[in-house]
C-alpha cells in the first residue's frame, strides 16, 4: 500500500461573524485531539442556512487571519475568492491539495446536517467533527463517522452581534470589531 505525502488537514468553516474567543478554543482543541498536520480556517462567503452576514467577507476574513496565528492554522479566502457556499466544493478543491480527513461542525448544525448540498458523499468522504458546548442531546444517527470535541466557552457570534459585547472577541481585533459595529 503506498501511504498518501499529502498533509492530513481538518476543515473548520464559518461565518466567523466576529470570530471569538469560543472559535480559537476550537481550533486550539482540534490541534490537540485530532491527527492533523493543519487545520484549514474557511471563512464563508454565504453560508446557504444563514441571513447575510454583518461584516463583510473580506473583514471577517482579515479577523480570522489576526487571531488565528498559530503555524499549524491556515486561514484560507477560497470560499470568499470564489463565493462558494456548499462545503462539498471546498472538499473537493482541498482534497487535490491536502488528505481533508474532518470537518468540524457545530452541534447546532446536526439538525440540518442531511440537508448539506451532497450530503451522502460529504458522508462517506470525512469523518465529523461535531463541537458541543453542554451536555445537549446529540442525534448522530445520520453521521457514517464522527468524533466529539466539547469547549466550555458558552459564547457564539449571534450574542455578540445583537448586544454589542465584545468582550468575548480576542484583543488582537478588539478595537476594530467595536468600530465596527459603531460604524454599522
Amino acid at each position: 500500500m503506498v501511504k498518501s505525502t499529502k498533509a492530513v488537514v481538518a476543515i473548520f468553516g464559518g461565518s466567523f461573524d466576529p470570530p471569538h474567543l469560543g472559535h480559537q478554543a476550537i481550533a486550539k482543541k482540534a490541534l490537540e485531539k485530532l491527527d492533523i498536520d493543519y487545520l484549514l480556517i474557511l471563512p464563508v462567503y454565504q453560508n446557504p442556512f444563514k441571513k447575510v452576514p454583518f461584516a463583510s467577507s473580506q473583514k471577517r476574513l482579515g479577523w480570522c487571519r489576526k487571531v488565528f496565528d498559530d503555524k499549524h492554522i491556515i486561514v484560507d479566502s477560497y470560499e470568499i475568492d470564489n463565493e462558494i457556499c456548499y462545503t462539498y466544493e471546498s472538499v473537493e478543491h482541498f482534497n487535490s491539495i491536502y488528505d481533508v480527513r474532518y470537518i468540524i461542525i457545530g452541534a447546532d448544525n446536526l439538525e440540518k446536517i442531511t440537508l448539506w448540498r451532497n450530503f451522502e458523499w460529504l458522508n462517506d468522504t470525512i469523518i465529523w467533527v461535531i463541537v458541543t458546548r453542554g451536555d445537549n442531546p446529540l442525534n448522530t444517527t445520520a453521521l457514517r463517522s464522527f468524533k466529539l470535541l466539547h469547549i466550555d466557552t458558552p459564547i457564539s457570534s449571534t450574542f455578540i452581534r445583537e448586544n454589542r459585547d465584545i468582550s468575548s472577541v480576542d484583543e488582537k481585533i478588539k478595537h476594530e470589531v467595536e468600530k465596527y459595529f459603531e460604524s454599522n
